[in-house]
């Protein structure tokens, strides 16, 4: 499958890679059934600009001994790439029927096309294809990893339902929930991606600290565009943190240091789901701002993880993604 003399840019590896992990994930959710394959075509969509696939390919080639080299992704970075973005999707089918979401990539999520019962079992039919084509990699570590990590999504969002309408949510327990409901799987992406290439254990280490801290920020930025964002930029239903009760890092820094007369308003309006009057609160008060720093602050530790890596394209590109984390478009 891989051409092993091969040298390449970075960027057509990349696509080669990338267009290799979708035929993977196409042929591993193939059906005997029209109604299955008519709702993961539909689902394809939701693949966007595939970050975690991408980055296990990019930690693959950026850990190797030759990152040009084509034949430093091995079948085993292909298929943890996709295992990878199978779960990813399977948790936005979930989270879509959670939030009640009716768009997501610009068009209808699966609920709002089939109804809650389809949108349940297409996300369980992501998780058990994502762990059977795990099973293909011949490493049992793998399956033992990922299933750690699917642990650690659910128990996020469990956590987080059971904080909802809690106003009094402080800093630590959300960077908790966010660091188990994101950034341990794009952590994760980075870590397998270096593991394969058969590093040591303190680069590989490195690695799944640059990915969560990428993870964290990204979470971040997400939550910031919920509350800011225009649905025709972003692409997919906002203000449903609000609408579910969930309080996010610019709610929490808003409350946290408002006055008693200011926090009786922040907490009026979010009892309303009072989006407009939210978002022109936290621009005044400063927590917009505040939380797009934090985001920032967070994703300059993780680059400087990546001192780890020995110069390279891959590394550049790597740097530069972790800075596009948090220069998504509002």
């Amino acid at each position: 499958m891989l051409d092993s003399v091969s040298h390449l840019s970075v960027a057509a590896i990349l696509r080669d890679c990338l267009a290799e992990t979708e035929t993977i994930f196409e042929r591993q959710l193939a059906s005997d059934f029209p109604a299955v394959n008519s709702l993961c075509r539909h689902v394809e969509r939701y693949r966007g600009k595939m970050l975690r696939p991408t980055l296990v390919i990019l930690s693959g080639l950026a850990t190797s001994r030759d990152p040009l080299a084509r034949a430093s992704v091995t079948d085993r970075h292909l298929i943890v790439a996709c295992v990878a973005e199978m779960i990813h999707m399977a948790t936005l089918v979930h989270d879509d029927i959670l939030d009640d979401a009716s768009t997501r990539r610009k068009g209808a999520t699966v609920n709002a096309l089939r109804g809650n019962e389809t949108a349940v079992m297409l996300g369980d039919y992501l998780i058990s294809n994502a762990f059977h084509l795990c099973s293909k990699a011949g490493d049992p570590t793998l399956n033992l990893q990922f299933g750690e990590v699917t642990n650690t999504l659910c128990e996020g969002e469990l956590v987080q339902l059971s904080h909802r309408d809690d106003t009094s949510l402080d800093e630590p327990t959300y960077f908790e929930i966010i660091r188990r409901k994101t950034a341990v799987l794009v952590g994760a992406c980075c870590r397998f991606g270096a593991m394969l290439s058969g590093v040591d254990d303190h680069v590989v280490q490195a690695m799944d600290r640059f990915g969560r801290g990428v993870g964290t920020a990204f979470q971040i930025q997400d939550d910031l565009l919920d509350l800011a964002g225009k649905e025709d930029v972003v692409g997919k239903s906002l203000g449903r943190d609000l609408d579910k009760g969930k309080m996010t890092l610019p709610l929490i820094l808003l409350l946290s240091r408002a006055s008693n007369a200011e926090r009786a308003v922040v907490l009026d309006a979010i009892e309303r789901r009072d989006d407009a009057s939210l978002r022109r609160i936290a621009e005044r008060g400063g927590a917009i701002d505040m939380a797009r720093a934090r985001a920032v602050e967070i994703v300059d530790a993780a680059r400087k993880e990546l001192g780890c890596l020995a110069p390279s394209p891959v590394r550049d590109l790597l740097h530069e993604m972790a800075e596009r984390t948090v220069r998504r478009d509002f």
